[in-house]
């Protein structure tokens, strides 16, 4: 969405983590971004230019362009106009070493020094040379200048050592080049939010829960630090790992995250409720595992926290609280405005779960927004990352 129909040059340097480059291609243009690669010699020795140029669709530029151009065409420049951001992956130490100390001998590094683009840089390394000091000055003088630089991740290298080094997952550098290229309309601003279920236990192995799978409530996290903000996301047990770049908080039960979500209030500035959380826990929590002993059980249920009742108690002025209402057509507006009022939200986001393309567990969500002040207004059936973005377009409203 956000890389859509934009320009992004691709920078591939000459380590064993070049092998990876193809698949970040992929993905950027599955994301429908126009890319060009550019080779260094070294990666040239790893991967040839066909194979981004069969990705692509684009032609891919290497060092030879550089030296040998052909008539009418400054490839430096071209390709320092056509960018709109620069992501060099991987990012070896001789190409920190040599953009650090302009030297603009190659394609890649003269191609960035003729840009005014936003630079991400995902170095990948064996782990003695990442935590070498020539290595941390280089990095240093680099984020001094403004371009953005992208840790290593930590686990078996190609050289058989453990550690950081390795280059990030695409999905992680997709996500860092997002945020550089995405309008940061939630800077300074600190979003907690809450997703996925809640778990209250009826013995050591049994457990009452729902079937979110917490999708909606992630991308809500997501598209909040894509936007510049300090996002915190308190979660139940997720269908899905959240991303490395997030601060996140797991918890099981109801009262879990009622103490974490009250803990932290007083702290942000946006609260956004998207969690399933139970409505009712087992008032005996039987030690071991229950046997079945008798054709029936009987288990009495009490009320857990109502986590939106409680924070509204203890609202700050200026503080923006968001619910959502998971509920049938039949009453889903009828119920949505009875919990804004009741609860005292600024804003609550209800979807229909009778529809197999709007529930719990799907890709996709079409959610209605009822405001405190009366407005009403409809994000129609799309991906939940494009909800999540609309819903936090609302909530900027709010601010």
């Amino acid at each position: 969405m956000i890389l859509s129909g934009k320009r992004i040059l691709l920078g591939v340097c000459g380590g064993i983590a070049a092998y990876k480059a193809p698949a970040l291609l992929r993905l950027l243009t599955k994301k429908n971004a126009i890319v060009r690669v550019v080779l260094t010699e070294g990666a040239e020795a790893f991967i040839g230019p066909l194979t981004f140029e069969a990705l692509s669709q684009e032609k891919v530029f290497c060092q030879r362009d550089f030296l040998s151009p052909p008539p009418g065409l400054i490839p430096h420049t071209h390709l320092g106009r056509f960018a709109q951001a620069i992501v060099v992956a991987p990012a070896t130490a001789s190409f920190l070493a040599t953009l650090s100390c302009g030297n603009a001998q190659s394609l890649l590094v003269a191609s960035i020094m003729a840009s005014k683009a936003r630079v991400l840089i995902c170095p990948a390394m064996n782990v003695s040379m990442w935590e070498h000091p020539a290595v941390r000055e280089n990095v240093a003088k680099l984020l001094s200048w403004g371009y953005e630089v992208l840790c290593p991740g930590e686990g078996e290298l190609a050289c058989g050592e453990l550690g950081p080094g390795r280059l990030p997952e695409e999905e992680t550098i997709i996500s860092h080049l997002e945020r550089l290229l995405a309008p940061q309309d939630f800077s300074a601003k600190k979003v907690l939010i809450t997703a996925g279920p809640t778990r209250e236990p009826l013995d050591a192995v049994r457990f009452i829960s729902n079937r979110s799978s917490g999708k909606m409530g992630l991308e809500l996290a997501k598209a909040a630090w894509k936007r510049g903000a300090e996002v915190t996301l308190i979660h139940g047990p997720l269908a899905i790992s959240p991303p490395p770049f997030l601060k996140t908080l797991p918890v099981e039960t109801t009262s879990e995250m009622a103490e974490a979500v009250l803990s932290r209030l007083a702290e942000i500035d946006v609260l956004i409720m998207a969690a399933a959380v139970a409505d009712y826990r087992p008032v005996r929590v039987y030690p071991g595992k229950m046997k079945k002993n008798s054709p029936s059980l009987t288990i009495s249920l009490e009320r857990t926290t109502d986590i939106l009742s409680e924070v509204t108690k203890h609202k700050s002025p200026g503080q923006i609280i968001v619910g959502f209402a998971a509920e049938e057509k039949d009453c889903l507006r009828q119920e949505a405005l009875r919990k804004l009022r009741e609860k005292g939200l600024d804003l609550i986001i209800a979807n229909d779960i009778t529809r197999p393309e709007t529930g719990f567990e799907v890709e996709t969500n079409e959610v209605y927004l009822f405001f405190a002040d009366g407005r009403e207004t409809h994000i129609p059936l799309a991906s939940k990352e494009e909800v999540a973005w609309k819903i936090l377009d609302a909530v900027k409203e709010l601010f």
